[in-house]
């Protein structure tokens, strides 16, 4: 490749090359800087091994469009090596994938050390939830070479696919690249497939079993919207306290607890008062109703009717939403 700009001095310019950088790969994962100190300033030769890191990368994305993504694929192993195993410090980069598995974007979201990466959930699925992810893969590199997972990647994996779970996003696989190949480290759900949309459904497998999966579902869902709160805030733009009061409601009632409208109004994101208004509109529209309570007449408990009741358990029957 070097005789191709510089034939008088390829032999020459090359063996420097492989001295100062050894591999093919820690060449093409310097800057220009770093190389024209041994090519010469402004040399062609530079501008040729970094536009030919260019060609090989995009040659090896490409052939991941299209496809569903599988971790362990040769061809994402060969882009994640060229693209991060000879970098001298650590990247983390994001595979975004639709409910398909198939490769969304392609992001790079820090630079610098994994050991940071806990203060970034926040960042890696609000971007997830922008593009309408059903999966992500993490990855990112080791500089030492070195592709076992340290305690601190482990922990960042399991934080990650909890939060995921919350919200319906899986974590596939965090992938450690080295310049010599790829580490996994699998979770626990990493092999299971990726159902069709960002919201996996959950199906009764009989009759007896429905009340139980729709008390799970209803609860995963309440989890979920109080996850999606912590992470993003501003509950004046998502929140929904009149669906959140009936997932209460309806907790309550398949465990056999009766809700007192002074802890039901705690559960939505608003005021007190407001929340109170709201019940009052509930109760107005034969949604849920309002019984006193018999041994305290400060108090009252609230019930969904029996066809609110019905539908939402036919509703968390099928799934969480």
């Amino acid at each position: 490749m070097v005789a191709l700009v510089a034939p008088a001095d390829a032999e020459r310019i090359a063996a420097s090359l492989l001295a100062e950088f050894q591999t093919i790969g820690r060449i093409w994962s310097r800057t220009p800087q770093d190389i024209d100190r041994v090519t010469g300033a402004g040399s062609e030769v530079t501008r040729l091994l970094l536009r030919s890191r260019v060609f090989a990368l995009e040659a090896l994305s490409s052939g991941l469009h299209g496809i569903r993504i599988d971790p362990c694929c040769t061809a994402l192993r060969d882009y994640l090596v060229l693209q991060m195993g000879s970098l001298p410090d650590e990247q983390l980069r994001v595979l975004f994938l639709d409910a398909g598995g198939h490769l969304i974007a392609d992001e790079q979201l820090q630079h610098g050390t994994l050991t940071r990466l806990a203060l970034y959930p926040r960042t890696i699925f609000r971007r997830a939830l922008e593009l309408n992810a059903g999966g992500i893969i993490l990855v990112h590199n080791h500089p030492s070479r070195d592709p076992t997972p340290s305690d601190h990647d482990i922990a960042v994996t399991r934080l990650l696919d909890r939060i995921g779970r919350e919200l319906d996003i899986k974590l596939v696989d965090h992938i450690i690249v080295t310049e010599c190949g790829t580490r996994h480290i699998r979770t626990s759900g990493a092999a299971t497939k990726l159902e069709r949309g960002t919201l996996q459904q959950l199906r009764s497998p009989g009759p007896a079993e429905r009340g139980k999966i729709a008390l799970e579902n209803a609860k995963a869902t309440l989890r979920r919207r109080l996850l999606r709160d912590q992470l993003f805030g501003a509950p004046e733009l998502f929140g929904d306290p009149a669906w959140e009061m009936l997932i209460d409601i309806f907790i309550h009632e398949c465990e056999g607890e009766p809700l007192p409208l002074s802890s039901l109004c705690v559960t939505p994101s608003i005021p007190m008062s407001s929340a109170l208004r709201l019940c009052r509109k509930l109760c107005a529209a034969g949604i849920v109703d309002r019984i006193p309570d018999p041994g305290d007449g400060r108090r009252s408990f609230v019930r969904l009717t029996p066809e609110t009741a019905h539908r939402m358990r036919a509703y968390f029957e099928e799934g969480r939403g």
